[in-house]
């Protein structure tokens, strides 16, 4: 079995722990069905956030979903002039068969910016259109 990585990313509507801990579920959820993927088979998890985002960890989301066992890490995204506000990125370490093109990488809403070339892979929502 190989470890391969899944990316993905998605901004929160506001710094309350509310509006950050659903953003992340949604990515989360939507990551686990794209990608079949089950926590035990996750190695660990890489979340950042920019540095507006404060109010809570996005990692407790990832709790909240069952992943326990899973080692959670949660970091400051680098600051750069004109970036994208708000955004919580997650880079999931994945054991895997799959081959690397078979991978369904998830960026929502705003965040489909900052890797426009996988938007073909699949739908693409913003989270308020994920409330109905």
């Amino acid at each position: 079995m190989i470890c391969r990585g899944i990316r993905g990313a998605v901004c929160a509507e506001t710094n309350q722990a509310d509006a950050i801990l659903k953003a992340t579920r949604l990515l989360l959820e939507r990551i686990a069905a794209a990608n079949d993927l089950a926590p035990t088979d996750i190695a660990s998890v890489i979340f950042t956030t920019t540095a507006d985002l404060d109010a809570t960890y996005p990692a407790q989301a990832a709790r909240e979903l069952g992943w326990t066992q899973v080692p959670l890490l949660c970091m400051q995204e680098m600051s750069v002039v004109g970036s994208l506000q708000h955004c919580i990125r997650v880079l999931i370490h994945w054991n895997t068969e799959r081959a690397t093109e078979e991978i369904q990488h998830v960026y929502l809403g705003e965040a489909q910016a900052l890797r426009p070339d996988l938007a073909e892979q699949g739908p693409l929502v913003t989270p308020k259109e994920e409330r109905g």
